[in-house]
């Protein structure tokens, strides 16, 4: 196999993380994460935006029983394109622990459709963020929206602020649970109660298949860790006006981070800033998740 040296100047995910102080309650699910290769097994992608270092699923799963999890949302990492082997080898590990969540292109074929359902996975992730994939026409994704409607599965979309309004009339008329990843990247030093996440809520209110992920504020904040402060009003709105339509995850292995890399113990402890009541902490940490990616059993 092919042997890959992380860009120059990658942040490798930290391999001691704090213990958290807060508990999540029995059940909880980490439910936005990833798997890198390792990349002499399950080769990085040709087409892909960068080259990560590996992040392992006994490395994942480490995790998880470190910081109290009992179940993992696995999302197909882009640098992986198309080329879910990795993802599949991770839920065929996880001895029903893991779900996950696929990138397959309009040419994927019913039995490979099967395989992944068989595996595990529940979803299929469109990425609208220029800078780690090529957005397709619309008629790319209706095509395979049409694929996988018979398997009960969801979109998940990963999209900037702004494109939103470009994009509103495609995503309002999709016809399955949408989940949106990290509550559509806004602009935290904007006001919550302003026009531009006023759009992202409008969005939830108006259409009840769309999830948001309050997830990713690492990403998002100007303040910075270890709370991410300027985060917190914009995620806690979203669990406290829809509790039953919202996710939380850790992102882990955090890619593509720049300025910093995260503490999992400290993105942990902001839970409870997030979702302030036991009730919203349930909802948030189990009960969304194991509805949406387990109902079936």
């Amino acid at each position: 196999m092919a042997a890959f040296t992380s860009d120059p100047g990658w942040l490798c995910w930290d391999p001691a993380p704090s213990k958290p102080r807060f508990v999540p309650p029995p059940g909880a699910v980490d439910a936005h994460c990833h798997v890198f290769g390792p990349g002499d097994v399950f080769p990085y992608a040709p087409e892909r935006k960068y080259t990560p270092c590996d992040a392992s699923k006994a490395e994942l799963f480490a995790l998880r029983d470190h910081l109290g999890f009992a179940r993992n949302v696995i999302v197909q990492a882009t640098c992986h394109g198309a080329d879910n082997r990795a993802l599949v080898d991770a839920l065929r590990s996880a001895d029903g622990r893991a779900r996950g969540v696929a990138t397959v292109r309009d040419t994927v074929s019913d039995a490979e459709l099967a395989e992944l359902d068989a595996a595990g996975v529940r979803g299929v992730r469109f990425n609208f963020v220029r800078r780690l994939a090529d957005p397709k026409p619309d008629a790319y994704y209706r095509a395979i929206i049409d694929r996988i409607a018979p398997l009960g599965w969801h979109v998940v979309l990963y999209f900037e602020a702004a494109d939103l309004e470009e994009r509103w009339d495609f995503f309002t008329r999709l016809p399955t649970t949408v989940v949106v990843d990290h509550m559509g990247r806004p602009d935290v030093t904007r006001p919550v109660d302003g026009p531009e996440f006023g759009r992202f809520l409008r969005l939830m209110e108006e259409h009840p298949n769309v999830v948001s992920k309050v997830t990713c504020p690492e990403r998002l904040s100007k303040s910075g860790p270890p709370h991410y402060a300027d985060v917190v009003p914009f995620a806690r709105t979203l669990v406290e006006r829809f509790p039953g339509r919202v996710l939380w995850g850790t992102d882990w292995p955090h890619p593509n981070m720049t300025s910093h890399m995260p503490d999992d113990g400290n993105l942990l402890d902001m839970v409870p800033l997030i979702a302030p009541t036991p009730a919203l902490r349930q909802s948030l940490l189990v009960d969304n998740p194991i509805r949406l990616y387990w109902a079936g059993g």
